[in-house]
């Protein structure tokens, strides 16, 4: 009598290994970040440092030209409003065409699939920004003294924090812009409020020119209140900013902080 044969075993197959996820801390993903937003910039770097630098220039220069017979008390207003058109124009306008020709091409996508954090695009953008602006502002304030015989007294601890703030609003508005619209789109608007910013904000003239209704208007958006609290900072002696001031601008940070991180962090 034959025994009855085993049924054969199925082989089991071999179990993947497990792919543990390489953490990077967030500061060396900032560096990455900042070495790669720089390279991406190259050559173009220095050309664009002296672009703002000539832009802040001829805020002063070219702007004073239209007011005849100028006194020294409009040449304080020019030259302390200039910092202001130098970084609203860069977050406002530099920045959103830059994310849209980023999300055009790929790139955007690219970086967002990086196993970095998502909120670090816009921190390496802030940084970036920020410091191809210094040089802009320092030499538009540096104009302004030599072409006028200016004197400021600057409020360090109020124009530190102004400047951040007014570039952080720029850029974090500058980024929800172009993450919220298609690309065609973000590159228009940033054209229209660079005009916008240039010849209908109360920036490098007085409010009080404006019609009354356009100075209502003008309460409630961040451009008046960002450059009040510049101008405070750099002619503290002549200028004061209110609480409202701070206030208009830290909701119109926040909102488009908000704005920004939902778009990057959004699964797609």
């Amino acid at each position: 009598m034959t025994e009855p044969t085993a049924a054969p075993r199925t082989p089991t197959a071999p179990h993947p290994p497990s792919i543990t996820p390489v953490q990077v801390s967030p500061w060396r993903s900032l560096g990455m970040l900042l070495r790669w937003s720089l390279a991406s910039i190259g050559a173009m770097l220095p050309l664009i440092v002296v672009v703002q630098a000539m832009l802040a220039a001829g805020i002063v220069i070219g702007f004073g030209l239209l007011i005849p017979d100028i006194t020294a008390e409009a040449a304080l207003f020019l030259s302390s409003g200039a910092p202001t058109i130098l970084l609203l124009t860069i977050g406002l306008v530099i920045v959103p065409q830059g994310v849209a020709r980023a999300r055009a091409s790929g790139a955007l996508d690219y970086q967002r699939a990086l196993p970095v954090a998502r909120p670090l695009l816009l921190a390496v953008d802030l940084v970036v920004w920020t410091l191809i602006a210094l040089p802009g502002v320092a030499i538009g304030l540096l104009v302004g003294h030599l072409r006028y015989d200016l004197a400021f007294s600057f409020d360090w601890p109020l124009l530190i924090l102004a400047s951040l703030l007014v570039t952080t609003m720029a850029t974090s508005v500058g980024y929800a812009i172009a993450v919220s619209f298609p690309a065609m789109l973000a590159q228009l608007l940033s054209q229209v409020l660079v005009f916008f910013v240039l010849l209908f904000s109360p920036i490098t003239f007085p409010a009080s020119q404006l019609p009354d209704w356009f100075q209502r208007v003008h309460e409630v958006l961040p451009i008046q209140p960002a450059a009040d609290l510049l101008r405070a900072g750099i002619a503290a002696d002549t200028f004061t900013a209110s609480g409202r001031d701070l206030l208009v601008l830290t909701l119109w940070t926040a909102l488009g902080l908000l704005v920004t991180l939902r778009a990057l962090v959004r699964r797609r």
